[in-house]
Parts: structure tokens; sequence; C-alpha cells
């Protein structure tokens, strides 16, 4: 895979970069370009893949695998790893291996299995298994979603993003790692310790992911991928046997194009000087909803989402005292489709601080060097009242920009920043706490933004 690990590589390198193909291989093949690669089997492509290095590197290709051979390069651990070699069934930058049926709608595939058997080495490096996905069936550039599967880690590195608890996928326990490289989304499991071979079933990850949210059956399965991310050394890895086939015949439903039924009109629960707590009668969907979006008006100004929760209940938090809000309420499914909003419900709230109060206080941790940083933004609802859904924003300082992020949706407007909720970790109970971050660069003598506002309401830093 090409990706990035808190580290700036540009999309555009990484889909410009020249594809080397190689006869496919018969006696050991030795292939040391850039992305060069050969097919095995007739069935799967071997690929070199060393996107974040210049220094050589090169692997040996046999009929039923690959090893490196030579590794040269050396990686920071808190940055992008060398490379991706690796052996795929389906397309990867237009490279598809011979015969494939990728992409595959998921709702169209009956079973998809695959088995590896990994030789470990020496080195700082995951053993990684891949499964790329994408809304469209793209046969080129980045997929929107990617599932990394950590069969081994060897020193001190770790998956995008942040821990998000456990599963059981395929009668085995994984930690969960859920973040975005800014490309793509990503999902990590984590083997607890190595696993040099194993046969599974590929269906088994890809419900886990749909039943977080992060794709429907409407998606494509594109690639199958397994190889190593080395950071350092890594000579004597290798795959040294390789399987995956993926059947159509699914009987899962087609693309869901159907919108839910308009949800109730919000009915206004307790008041606050900061906050409303509002409910509603739920919508109905053909598949099923998976959320609710909630908006705040104010007079004849644009409505602006306040949160989105999985419940008929929301407490809008953040607002202004003796002000009056109209609130509205719209549904959604898993393949996005959203239901016509429902008729709004006014409410004012409370003057001064009376009944209750909503606050919140940001931490911001910052590591610059020369020309780039990273930066860790803890957000603490310190008011009475849970916060469901968030939305935080500020302003970067002159000559800092954002390359990738981590635990939120990060979008930057000139230097205005404005950071929202994964649908993990948008309820901050009172007193609670999430983290979110991002690696950034700077033209020099850095600075951390001074001012913060949570939902709008202003928040102590520090």
């Amino acid at each position: 895979m090409r990706r990035l690990v808190r580290a700036a590589v540009t999309v555009a390198l990484v889909a410009t970069a020249a594809l080397v193909v190689a006869s496919p291989a018969q006696a050991d093949t030795l292939i040391c370009e850039q992305y060069g690669s050969t097919t095995i089997q007739g069935r799967y492509v071997v690929q070199n893949n060393r996107w974040g290095s210049s220094a050589q590197q090169c692997v040996n290709v046999t009929d039923t695998g690959f090893s490196i051979t030579t590794q040269q390069g050396s990686a920071a651990t808190n940055g992008a790893p060398l490379s991706y070699p690796s052996v795929f069934l389906g397309c990867h930058y237009t490279n598809c291996s011979p015969g494939t049926n990728l992409p595959m709608q998921v709702s169209r595939i009956s079973s998809a299995t695959s088995s590896i058997n990994y030789v470990f080495a020496g080195g700082t490096y995951n053993a990684s298994y891949d499964i790329w996905l994408d809304p469209s069936p793209r046969t080129d550039g980045v997929n929107q979603m990617e599932i990394m599967i950590w069969f081994n880690r060897q020193g001190p590195i770790q998956p995008i993003g942040g821990p998000v608890g456990s599963a059981t996928v395929g009668g085995r326990t994984w930690e969960v790692w859920q973040g975005s490289n800014g490309a793509n989304n990503v999902l990590s499991y984590v083997a607890p310790s190595p696993i040099n071979s194993w046969n599974f079933s590929v269906l088994d990850f890809i419900a886990d992911v749909r039943s977080r949210g992060a794709i429907t059956n409407s998606w494509y399965l594109t690639s199958i991928q397994a190889g190593f991310e080395p950071w350092n050394g890594g000579v004597g890895l290798g795959v040294s046997a390789f399987s995956a086939a993926v059947n159509g015949g699914g009987t899962g439903p087609g693309p869901d194009s159907q919108a839910p039924t308009t949800p109730g009109q919000p009915t206004a629960g307790t008041v606050t000087a900061s906050s409303v707590a509002l409910s509603w009668a739920a919508s109905t969907d053909n598949v099923g909803v998976t959320g609710y979006d909630v908006y705040r008006q104010q007079g004849t100004g644009t409505a602006t989402l306040a949160g989105s929760t999985s419940g008929t209940s929301f407490t809008a938090s953040g607002l202004s005292a003796s002000t009056t809000y109209t609130f509205t309420v719209r549904a959604r499914d898993a393949a996005g489709n959203v239901s016509a909003t429902s008729p709004g419900r006014t409410a004012t709230t409370l003057a001064g601080s009376g009944g209750g109060g909503s606050g919140c206080r940001v931490r911001y941790a910052a590591n610059p060097w020369s020309n780039g940083f990273t930066a860790d933004v803890t957000v603490t609802n310190t008011g009475t009242s849970t916060v469901n859904g968030w939305t935080l924003t500020y302003n970067l300082p002159s000559g800092q920009t954002i390359t990738n992020s981590w635990n939120a949706t990060v979008t930057t407007n000139g230097s205005a920043v404005t950071a929202r909720n994964l649908t993990w970790n948008g309820t901050l109970a009172p007193g609670a706490s999430t983290t979110f971050g991002y690696q950034g660069t700077h033209g020099g003598g850095y600075v951390s933004p001074s001012s913060f506002a949570l939902n709008g309401s202003a928040c102590a830093v520090g």
C-alpha cells in the first residue's frame, strides 16, 4: 500500500508514480525497480512498491511468494514506512492481477477467502494484510477505505489514528485502531502476538467495518494484499505462500437509494442558559436508520449542524443565553440517504447561567521541528450537560498548514480550522475528554493556536 503515517506524502506523487511491470515469474525473479512488479501462478501480482524512500530495495519473487533481499533505507518510527512490498489479488493503481473479477460490489460477494504464510526476520516493521474498498469500482488511485490486519508488529510503531477498543473477528481477538491519513480512512486490527499463518474469511473483517458505519454493502472490494511495511531492516522478511479467492452470487441487496421517512417534530425538554434537551419520534427506513442530524437556526439565518446521534434524543449544547433557536432533525441510513427535514421546534435559552451550564477546556500539545510539527488536541467538557456531537473551531498562526489528521474530521479554509467528531467519539459526558491530532508544516518560529470554540462557545485553554 501507499499511505501516510503522520507524514506528509502527497497523493499526487503516489498517483503519478510509474508502474514498471515485469514478465510473469517462472524461475526466481529479482525486482529492484521502485514500482516494479511481476505475476505469479497466472493469478497474483507481486510488487516492490518502494513508495516512501529513494534507498534501494529488492525482492526475490518465487512461484509462491517473495522475500526481501535488499533494504538500504531507514525511516523515523513516528513517520511513514519505507515501502509496502506485497502480493495481491485485484487492482492497485491500474495494475490488475490476471483474470481478476475485482472490483466487486460487497453485496454481490458470496465468499472471499484467503490464506497466508509469513516469514519473519529482524528489523522494525509490521506484517500487514490490506483490504481496500471504495464507493466506486475504481482500479486507479487511492481508495476511500483501507482495512489493515497487523499480523506482527516489531519495534515502536503504531497504526494510524488511535485505539477504539477490541473486537473478535475470525475467531481471534484484535486491538482496533481507527483514523485517517488525509487521503483515506483506515481501520487497523492489531494481533496481540505474531501470527505466522492463517486461513480466514475476508468478509469477516468487511462485516466488522460495515457494522461501524464506515462502509455499506454498495461499496466495492478492489484488492486483497499481503506484505510488509519496513521502517528499518527487514532483509529476510517474506511471504512463502498466499492465496485469495472472491466469488460472486451474493444475495444481498443492490445499492440502497430509498431515504428514511421524516422524523417527528422535536419536543423541547430541559432548557438551560446554554442547552436544550430535544426528543422526537423515530424515522423508518427500508434497510435501517443509522442516525439523526440535529440542526439549529437563529431567526432567518442559515441552519447549522448542532450535532448527530444514533438515538431519538439529543441535547444541543454550547448555546447563547437568552437566545431563541429553532431545531430541526434529519434521519440518515447506512447508504447515506437523508430524509426530509422535520417540522421545527422553537425554544429560548434561559438568562444568565440559570438552570445549569456548559463549558469546555482545550489542551494543545505540539511537537515542532525545523519546518514541521505534530499536535494533539484534547477537548474536555467542563459543563454540566452532555455534549452530543462536537465541532471545534480555531485559527492556525500564519504560515502553518495541516497535512493529515487522526481521530477527527479536520478541514481548513485558509487559516481557519474546523475539527468535527467521528461516529465513535462524538459524545462527551460532563468531565469527559477526547483527543484528536494532526501533522503539519510551518514556516519557522512555531507558535500554537491561542483560542478555541466548541460548538460556537469559547473554551478555556490549558
